[in-house]
């Protein structure tokens, strides 16, 4: 029988497969999971919301049969509605929400056999690339405690980084998979556009840019994770094209062919890149070259003022909206008060606007998404940095920053890179292959055509394999 204490070693489906050989107990291995919560947790500051007993009574209720059965798992506190456990979004005019259903996700995590027993953090409506709220306080990057852990998902990515838990729910509307898990040397895989379902009570996240998955240590539990949660939901008002015959596990270790790689460095959206984020671009070139690919330095040019207008329009857009029903439940409406600074801001700022507005920023994210797909006509995968800096200290992204241009410079050059697969639709992946001189993860970003996540993956095991990643560990965690 395996030692507890070798939880850390294991991936995801390592635990199911203990469980499943009966050597270990999913009893066992959630409070083996408390246990590092109760340890790290105090240091980063990832776990916000401790449903432990939630978990407990799952387990002894009877968990399904699937087959990630007795595995310990952590949702993100946004969007994911879990029966009886409070979904705050990282807000305090959510503070005191309690769900009463579950997501269709969340649905299925519980019939995969995953153990829930809490909730990691979030910003405030996942609004920024830092995980840093005034109802939470901030997240602690595990490699650099003084650093952000990224975001939004960086409550997830800390936990996963630190070996709390092997893989964790997380969210990406501009980045907040990728960057995240950037930060935090860790996998991070944004899926195409409806590949998982947002219902009942939503047909999209921010007019389809955000999507929900997951992030992990291992490229095999991501395949796994999103074939338990990847297809339509009965309602939903579109789907992503049709899921490989095999599932996304089997694309794991099969041979990805000779891939034509499009190398770019420049940030998609101009900001400045930093020559550590390039050195990590043109390292994993050059191992993509000796691996058999054909790597061509290429730039994808968009209209960067449509897309920063667009993206713009459409995420305030869906937070004034967000914080209308909400009032409406509350019979009052949001004050400066009840949010952070910058939050009210942008909620306020799109009030002035037309209707007209938000068509034309729908129709401008079509447009570049046809951008994307016609450049993907020569490529199989963009090759770039995950992100135009490495991670920043924290307060450089918080919404409670006053020195609004300081903050747009320092987001810009976080989602440099990313944000624009938002817009398109596309799935993209961040892999976490080189650390800068002081030690710091900087994450190399691979996106695919659209629907092809399955392209992306068998690429990921192979520079998994080349350049292992799963046993680096950051300081905070367990030696």
């Amino acid at each position: 029988m395996p030692r507890i204490d070798e939880y850390e070693g294991q991936d995801a489906l390592g635990l199911a497969a203990w469980v499943r050989a009966g050597e270990v107990s999913p009893q066992e291995l959630l409070e083996a999971a408390v246990a590092r919560v109760e340890e790290l947790d105090p240091a980063l500051n990832a776990v916000v919301i401790r449903a432990f007993e939630e978990g407990r009574k799952a387990i002894e209720s009877g968990l399904p049969d699937g087959p990630l059965r007795g595995v310990p798992w952590l949702l993100k506190d946004l969007h994911a509605a879990w029966t009886g456990v409070r979904l705050c979004n990282g807000s305090r005019f959510f503070a005191e929400n309690v769900s009463d259903y579950d997501s269709e996700l969340v649905a299925r995590y519980k019939r995969a056999g995953l153990v829930l027993f809490g909730r990691t953090a979030s910003p405030e409506f996942g609004l920024t690339a830092t995980t840093e709220s005034t109802l939470n306080g901030d997240t602690h990057n595990p490699w650099q405690l003084a650093h952000s852990a990224g975001g939004s998902s960086g409550g997830a990515a800390a936990a996963v980084a630190a070996g709390i838990v092997p893989a964790a729910h997380a969210t990406d509307g501009g980045g907040s998979i990728r960057v995240p898990a950037s930060c935090c040397g860790v996998f991070g895989m944004k899926p195409t556009r409806a590949r998982v379902p947002s219902g009942p009570k939503l047909g999209e996240g921010w007019s389809g840019m955000s999507v929900q998955h997951a992030v992990s240590r291992s490229v095999r539990d991501s395949a796994a994770l999103l074939d338990v949660a990847a297809g339509p939901e009965l309602g939903d008002p579109y789907f992503a094209p049709p899921l490989p015959a095999r599932g996304f596990l089997a694309e794991v270790g099969a041979a990805p062919g000779r891939l034509r790689i499009a190398l770019q460095t420049r940030a998609f959206n101009g900001a400045e890149v930093d020559p550590d984020c390039v050195a990590a671009a043109r390292d994993a070139a050059e191992l993509c070259r000796s691996l058999g690919h054909d790597v061509e330095e290429a730039e994808l040019s968009v209209d960067r003022e449509l897309l920063a207008g667009a993206t713009g329009v459409i995420i305030s857009a869906n937070l004034r909206a967000t914080l209308l029903e909400r009032g409406e439940q509350l019979g009052r409406a949001y004050t400066p008060d009840d949010l952070e600074p910058l939050t009210f801001l942008m909620a306020e700022g799109v009030k002035p606007r037309e209707a007209a507005d938000y068509a034309r920023a729908i129709r401008a994210i079509h447009a570049i998404g046809r951008r994307v797909s016609t450049f993907l006509e020569r490529f199989d995968v963009v090759l770039s940095p995950t992100l135009a800096t490495p991670p920043l200290p924290l307060g450089r992204l918080a919404l409670t920053r006053t020195d609004l241009a300081g903050l747009l410079t320092d987001l810009t050059r976080t989602v440099g890179f990313t944000q624009l697969f938002n817009a398109s639709g596309h799935p993209a992946m961040s892999v976490p292959l080189y650390w800068n001189a002081a030690g710091l993860p900087i994450g190399v970003q691979f996106a695919g055509r659209f629907g092809d996540e399955a392209t992306l993956f068998r690429l990921a095991a192979q520079l998994e394999t080349a350049r292992p990643w799963f046993l680096r560990r950051p300081a905070v965690a367990r030696n």
